[in-house]
């Protein structure tokens, strides 16, 4: 599974920009993206940032650290860079490569009903944790949910997680209702 998450319709966040680094205007990333370095593979990047939305260029990037630095055209001052502190990165949709069949980017599974095998409703997937054997479904009760229970369900194909229909916007699992 691939770890972009949703920021709208027909963008997926793949980051965000979480503060300045160095004095000729780099910014700290943080990368969604698996590998991390995935996110420099593309110069333009759709910035969400206090209400508004503005496209950057890229002219430069490495990992540094543990995570990640770039250069944007036109922020060569720190002061400039800060202001784009907490800005999420996006993409459009259409310009993140095709996956495999029975592949997912994590987007696509946000928001989809989660049932059973026996068809008991669960809820509704509401985010996804990385963890270090597999991801994490994190499934929050809905109207119509058995219980008010919150679910971590983990992504293990095809044992626990038995079909994804996402033009339906159902996923089934075979995970007890006690878990």
């Amino acid at each position: 599974m691939n770890k972009p998450h949703t920021s709208g319709k027909s963008e997926v966040l793949l980051g965000r920009i979480t503060s300045v680094f160095g004095i000729k205007g780099w910014v700290k990333v943080y990368s969604y993206t698996e590998p991390m370095e995935n996110l420099l593979d593309y110069p333009e990047w759709t910035l969400r940032h206090q209400g508004k939305t503005l496209t950057v260029i890229k002219t430069d990037g490495r990992k540094q650290g543990k995570g990640l630095v770039a250069k944007l055209k036109g922020y060569d001052t720190p002061e400039a860079a800060k202001l784009l502190a907490g800005a999420e990165i996006c993409l459009p949709e259409e310009a993140l490569p095709p996956l495999a069949e029975g592949e997912y980017y994590w987007n696509q599974l946000l928001g989809l009903q989660v049932f059973n095998t026996q068809g008991q409703l669960y809820g509704k997937v509401d985010y996804l944790l990385e963890t270090g054997a597999n991801d994490v479904l994190v499934v929050k009760p809905s109207e119509g949910s058995l219980d008010k229970q919150e679910r971590l369900i983990p992504w293990l194909l095809p044992d626990v997680i038995r079909q994804v229909n996402l033009e339906s916007g159902i996923l089934e699992v075979d995970w007890d209702a006690d878990f």
